[in-house]
């Protein structure tokens, strides 16, 4: 779903391009909900220059909710937040070195006061949920996504009395 000049209402931005094949997950699922996400690397700390401009200008390219993905310190969806109004969903990710994505979990939920970053699971369904919660921030204000919201939820209890069957 792109604006009326053409750009993504939603952006996924990740510290390092090793965070891509998880957030892969949460591109395919915005996509599924025909959402074309604005996907870009941006680095808290490598490039704070880049993240504080793609902060400031993301509301004037037409993007409404920002998906920020990290590992280890996980920076980047607080920083992100601290310089935009926009909604920010913070995706921790398990790094290779590290706790396993806790540091990143709780570097992404303890946020000040006053600079809200929605936390999701840490890993691949994080990134799944990231996606679903932006469709659901966005079709507040989009019937067209609150019909295709009602048919995943009505899919996924299909699927599990499909699987509750089996048992018996």
């Amino acid at each position: 779903m792109a604006s009326k000049s053409g750009k993504s209402s939603v952006a996924v931005i990740m510290g390092s391009d090793s965070d891509l094949a998880i957030m892969q997950t949460c591109i395919d699922t915005l996509k599924d909900f025909g959402i074309q996400p604005f996907v870009r690397i941006i680095s808290a700390h490598r490039t704070p220059k880049a993240a504080s401009q793609f902060a400031a200008g993301a509301a004037k390219k037409g993007i409404k909710v920002i998906i920020a993905a990290a590992g280890m310190a996980a920076h980047l969806a607080g920083a992100i937040a601290a310089q935009t109004t926009l909604p920010v969903i913070g995706v921790p990710l398990a790094a290779k070195e590290g706790l396993a994505g806790l540091d990143a979990l709780l570097s992404t939920v303890q946020m000040p006061g006053g600079v809200p970053v929605a936390t999701v699971a840490i890993g691949k369904a994080g990134a799944k949920n990231a996606a679903v919660l932006a469709v659901q921030i966005l079709a507040l204000s989009d019937k067209n996504l609150t019909g295709k919201l009602s048919r995943l939820k009505t899919s996924q209890a299909k699927e599990v009395a499909k699987k509750n069957a089996t048992l018996k």
